[in-house]
């Protein structure tokens, strides 16, 4: 087994996230207003996603997707380019991408067991190499991996494991755009040098050489809308009922968003490139409880190659490390996102030859032990906005579930509640001491009944 080394929650890499919205033209103002059709009201009570972000770079093992490929990015500058590729090599990774041991029925297996209620897998990132054999286009398994649709397997799988489906999908192609930009971070799409028309950085071509950017032919970007509506309609039309589409970027395009109701009108659609359903946070927790439907969606997986002042960032893709947070740090993410009523996708990267790391089925046997018991706290259950108390508190018709996350210790009071006819802890059902007046409760749960992942006590109601 891969050196699996725990590391903290720590995100900085926030702050990169900020800065490739702010790239990529994604509109970060919240325009969710959720879908009322019948067959989307799955989302808001579906509490833990699995995400999977895989393509070509997965081949070099330690390189984010896509990114890797713009210069000059300052969110992972203390890695002194041992992070980069330029586009021209990164591309060629296509060559030697085999996913010969891909079987996502055994992620979608394990992900079943431990309590998740749907996957997003990337079908495309922003480098342009379709995980699909889309006809718009030549750069993908249609090309490298000739009789593969590895979206189509992925898709499957969802379905044999009760998995809602999901399809990650990014407006921007890099590579169909490459005659035409800059590959540099410091002069690139909407950054503020590249908005202010600065020159005082060269722009660099596809082996990260000065280069004059030339103007696209007037009817470029016709043809990028066309190949981006294109395969979205593909995705949406050959594999029958999708579940979520996630997109990542691009222009604000409501037109695509009616297109794909029309296609399907069930679809749950994020807000990254349209008015769509949710809104979301990317590797950072919400400060405070979001209204409407919400996701986080975060890295289960960290590099300790790229630092800044120290913290360990997050990267999407895999990383030969195989260095991944701990089971405790999941639960706690999704506890506190559940108190307030949002989702948790958490994200894996898995090998270039299609294997999940080992330290993923460690993750995923843990959090499958602790829903053994736990479960009901977290999936299909409402938040207690009326309800005052230091960690996260979770409903349902009869319950109440309070999430001592780790590193929490001493006395917990509710407010207000009515008297309890009783209050266990999950895990192993015994009586947790208590007292109750004016409408507060106050527990403590012994240091003795504690464990170094979440534990949940259920107050009862006496209705």
């Amino acid at each position: 087994m891969a050196n699996a080394t725990e590391t903290s929650g720590d995100c900085s890499k926030a702050t990169a996230a900020q800065a490739q919205h702010a790239a990529l033209g994604l509109d970060t103002a919240k325009h969710s207003v959720h879908t009322v059709h019948p067959q989307a009201q799955w989302f808001p009570k579906a509490s833990l996603g699995l995400f999977i972000h895989w393509g070509i770079a997965s081949v070099h093992g330690n390189l984010d997707l896509s990114w890797a490929m713009i210069a000059n990015t300052p969110w992972d500058a203390a890695a002194g380019g041992a992070n980069k590729l330029t586009p021209e090599a990164y591309w060629k990774l296509a060559e030697r991408f085999k996913p010969e041991l891909f079987d996502p029925d055994k992620w979608i297996a394990a992900a079943a067991a431990a309590g998740f209620q749907y996957a997003v897998m990337t079908t495309m990132h922003h480098d342009g190499y379709t995980l699909w054999p889309s006809r718009y286009g030549d750069f993908g398994v249609q090309t490298y991996l000739p009789g593969r649709d590895l979206v189509g397997e992925f898709v499957q799988a969802c379905r044999r494991h009760g998995l809602k489906v999901g399809l990650y999908y990014s407006p921007p192609d890099w590579r169909f755009d490459r005659q035409y930009m800059s590959f540099n971070f410091r002069n690139f799409g909407n950054t503020p040098a590249a908005q202010s028309g600065a020159n005082e950085f060269p722009a660099l071509d596809q082996r990260h050489q000065p280069t004059v950017v030339s103007a696209p032919p007037a009817d470029h970007a016709q043809l990028r809308r066309k190949m981006f509506h294109g395969r979205v309609e593909e995705l949406l039309t050959r594999y029958g009922h999708i579940d979520l589409l996630w997109f990542d970027g691009g222009a604000h395009d409501n037109e695509l968003r009616d297109r794909a109701r029309v296609l399907q009108p069930h679809l749950v659609i994020n807000s990254r490139s349209c008015d769509g359903d949710f809104d979301c946070t990317e590797c950072e927790l919400p400060e405070q409880r979001p209204t409407g439907w919400f996701e986080t969606c975060h890295c289960w997986q960290s590099c300790d190659i790229l630092r800044a002042n120290g913290a360990v960032l997050d990267v999407w893709g895999y990383l030969a490390g195989e260095k991944f947070k701990s089971t405790a740090w999941m639960l706690g993410a999704l506890s506190l996102l559940r108190g307030w009523g949002a989702n948790l996708l958490v994200n894996v990267g898995p090998r270039p030859d299609g294997q999940l790391p080992d330290v993923v089925y460690e993750r995923l046997a843990e959090t499958a032990q602790w829903m053994a018991h736990s479960r009901r706290s977290v999936i299909g259950v409402e938040p207690c906005p009326d309800l005052r108390c230091e960690v996260p508190v979770t409903a349902d018709a009869r319950s109440l579930y309070v999430h001592l996350t780790p590193g929490h210790s001493g006395k917990i009071d509710l407010v207000p509640i009515d008297k309890p006819q009783s209050v266990r802890l999950l895990r192993t059902g015994l009586a947790v001491p208590y007292t109750w007046d004016d409408q507060t409760l106050h527990l403590e749960v012994p240091a003795d009944q504690r464990t170094s992942l979440v534990d949940v006590v259920m107050v009862e109601s006496m209705s």
